[in-house]
Formats: C-alpha cells, structure tokens, sequence
C-alpha cells in the first residue's frame, strides 16, 4: 500500500552519521516513511513536498509537535527555508538540478547529505525515463566535490527493476576541515 513502504536501505544504512537529535530535512518527503524512520531515531523533522495528499498522510502519522511542514512547488516557487541549516538533508527518488546547490547550501557545518535517485540507463526499464530527471554518471560525485564523500554507489539493482546512484557525504566543519587526519565516519 503506497504510503507504508520500508524506508530506502541506502537512507537506515547511513542515518547513523547525523548528528544526535540533529534536525532532518526531508525533501520531496512524500508520504513520509523517511520521516517516520528519522522520528523513531529521535530526530526534529522539517518536510516538503508539493502534494498536500502526501503531506497530510505523512502528517497523520507522526505527532503534531515531531515536525515542521511545508506544501510547496520547489521546482517553481521560493524556496520555503531560505537561510537554514539542516543537520541532514536526505533525498530519494527525487531530482531537479536547479535545487542542488540550494540542498547543498541547506547543510550546516557536520551536516549529512543522504541522496539516492535514479541514473541514466533507467530509461531501459520504466520510469522516470527523461533525461531531465536521471542523473549522469558519477553526476552526484560532482556535485557533491566540496563535501567529503563518505560513500558512493551507482548501478543497477533487479528488484524492482531500476538504476541508481547514490551518496552520503558530510559537510565538514571548518574545525575538522583539512587536518591530518580526518573525521571518523563509522561505517555499517
């Protein structure tokens, strides 16, 4: 049933590099089985999507006081959080290149950047098909250069059938940037 899907795997494998109780921006948050796996964790939640359907579905199953909400078009229209800093910002099956580098803006010092969405080749095997919205190879590497990239993956998985690519890469504090040796970021 649409609305109760497990959360991405990619999404509970790197959760744990957001920072205790750090605030999570879900985008494109859908019907919210991210944000119900980032309150479970504790974390404050602010949302978005355009589909005020998916935002009450979302909202009908976390409390009142576990999340902030916005029903935006942000491929159209302002951008609702402008000059925030989110602990994390987390991203599936979701893309509109405009947004990125205001996604990337949207992490604070320490902050998580999880993204998983679909890649070129996906056209071979359903939707999304338009180049528009699938990602070219090693694209999230690029966009994420001025990040340290914790991991990365890109390929195909069979069930369902889709391509992808994805990354968990932090923002590092100025602090930590550039010493000898780098942060620890405990891998799972």
């Amino acid at each position: 049933m649409h609305g109760n899907e497990d959360p991405s795997g990619w999404v509970q494998r790197w959760s744990h590099l957001v920072p205790e109780r750090g605030t999570v921006l879900d985008v494109a948050c859908g019907h919210g089985r991210h944000a119900r796996w980032f309150h479970q964790r504790n974390h404050p939640l602010v949302l978005v999507d355009r589909s005020q359907e998916a935002m009450a579905f979302t909202a009908a199953s976390l409390p009142a006081q576990a999340f902030e909400a916005a029903v935006a078009d942000i491929e159209a229209g302002p951008w609702p959080f402008a000059g925030r800093r989110f602990d994390a910002v987390v991203v599936t099956n979701y893309l509109w290149r405009p947004l990125l580098p205001t996604l990337l803006g949207s992490l604070a010092a320490g902050g998580v950047l999880i993204y998983e969405t679909f890649t070129q080749g996906n056209e071979t095997v359903g939707k999304p098909s338009r180049p528009d919205f699938l990602l070219r190879t090693g694209e999230l590497l690029e966009i994420c250069a001025g990040l340290r990239v914790v991991a990365f993956e890109e390929g195909f998985h069979e069930n369902p059938p889709r391509f992808v690519q994805r990354i968990a890469a932090v923002r590092q504090a100025a602090a930590t940037a550039g010493l000898p040796a780098p942060p620890r970021y405990q891998l799972p």
